[in-house]
């Protein structure tokens, strides 16, 4: 075998090596970043579709077509509305926990509506939410469970409580989400302000 077959051979080998390698890492930088989309509801999906590639594929195509959704953010005027009702909705659990329960689902999906979510079905609810609000829909799964049953039958008070404070961080989510997103953007592009005659630190 010549010097210049020998050399072929090296190069070769180096590709079959190589591709592998760059396709494993794009493929767990590609279930990475899905992950970190789509929160639990990631490994809730796997576990549903009994395959990995399987509920990859659907969350990916999930997350593309989110595209017609018109969600829009809430005007301050309409924030401190929905911040009052849900007052009026928690000082009532106290003597009415059941009804208050029901109450607080009928405002997490009146503040959906109003921000364009779909309010009817409870899984596109789920899958809307996970494009956006994947940390807190483990919680609006929770509260709409508990909160099934305690519209059919006897709930002890301990789980009507979890199931409030689970609408509560979706409602919190759903109202406050995008505030706390200007003002987190806010803070990274404000100017580095020091004190009066410190000197920058150098670069």
């Amino acid at each position: 075998m010549t010097t210049e077959s020998v050399m072929w051979v090296a190069v070769v080998a180096g590709v079959m090596v190589v591709v592998p390698a760059v396709g494993f890492f794009l493929l767990r930088r590609r279930r990475d970043r899905l992950r970190r989309r789509f929160g639990p509801a990631y490994e809730r999906t796997v576990t549903a579709a009994g395959d990995r590639r399987v509920a990859e594929r659907e969350l990916r195509a999930r997350r593309t077509g989110s595209g017609p959704l018109d969600i829009q953010p809430l005007d301050p005027e309409a924030r401190r509305g929905y911040a009052e009702r849900w007052a009026a909705v928690q000082e009532r659990f106290v003597n009415e926990p059941s009804p208050a329960l029901g109450e607080a689902d009928l405002l997490v999906r009146a503040v959906m509506a109003k921000r364009g979510y779909a309010t009817e079905d409870f899984a596109q609810q789920a899958s809307d939410l996970s494009l956006r609000h994947s940390r807190s829909l483990e919680h609006y799964r929770q509260a709409h469970e508990i909160s099934g049953r305690a519209a059919a039958s006897w709930v002890p008070i301990q789980e009507l409580r979890q199931a409030m404070a689970h609408f509560h961080a979706l409602f919190d989510d759903l109202i406050e989400g995008d505030q706390r997103t200007v003002r987190t953007r806010a803070a990274a592009r404000a100017p580095l302000t020091l004190p009066h005659g410190a000197a920058a630190p150098r670069q």
